[in-house]
C-alpha cells in the first residue's frame, strides 16, 4: 500500500480523482437496527418504525431506514484500502461540504459504500481532504441511496 505523508500536498494530488474506489463490505439494515436508531433520537416516525401501516401507506411498500441511520452506518461499511496518509499528530473530522439523501433504503436491504478523493489543498490549519461517498442499496448501483462530502484535515 503506497503511503503519502500528511503534508506532501503536491504527492497527494495523486489521489484526486473522478473515479470512485471500491465497494465496501455490505451491512444489512434491519428493522430492529431502525427502532433503536428511531429510540435513540426520538424519531420514531411510522415510515421507520411501523411496519404494518407503512405496507400500505408507504410509497413504498415497507419502512425505511432514517437517513441519518444510513449516514452514521458509513464506518461499517469498510474497503480494502489503497494508501494511507503517515506522519500527521492528529486527524480532525471536520464536517461535510455537501450531504445528501437521494434515495430510500428498505428495511432488510443491504447498503454498501465507495468514496473518491474529490480535493486536497494546503491550508493554515493543515492539509484538507474531501473525500466524496456514495452509500448504495445493493442492487441498486446506479443511484446512491447517500452522497456525504467528508472534509478532514491532517495536522
Amino acid at each position: 500500500m503506497k503511503q503519502y505523508k500528511h503534508d506532501d500536498v503536491e504527492a497527494l494530488q495523486e489521489l484526486v480523482s473522478e473515479e470512485f474506489g471500491n465497494w465496501s463490505q455490505p451491512v444489512e439494515v434491519s428493522q430492529d437496527m431502525v427502532n433503536q436508531f428511531a429510540e435513540l433520537t426520538g424519531d420514531d416516525y411510522w415510515i421507520h418504525t411501523d411496519p404494518e401501516k407503512a405496507k400500505t401507506d408507504s410509497p413504498f411498500g415497507c419502512t425505511i431506514a432514517h437517513g441519518f441511520l444510513t449516514l452514521v452506518l458509513m464506518p461499517k461499511m469498510r474497503s480494502e484500502p489503497t494508501y494511507e496518509v503517515v506522519g500527521f499528530n492528529n486527524m480532525l473530522n471536520y464536517g461535510s461540504d455537501k450531504l445528501r439523501f437521494t434515495g430510500a433504503v428498505p428495511v432488510g436491504s443491504s447498503i454498501r459504500s465507495r468514496s473518491r478523493i474529490k480535493e486536497i489543498s494546503a491550508t493554515p490549519k493543515g492539509t484538507k481532504m474531501v473525500m466524496e461517498q456514495h452509500i448504495h442499496v445493493v442492487g441498486q448501483d446506479e443511484r446512491p441511496a447517500v452522497i456525504y462530502e467528508l472534509v478532514i484535515f491532517y495536522m
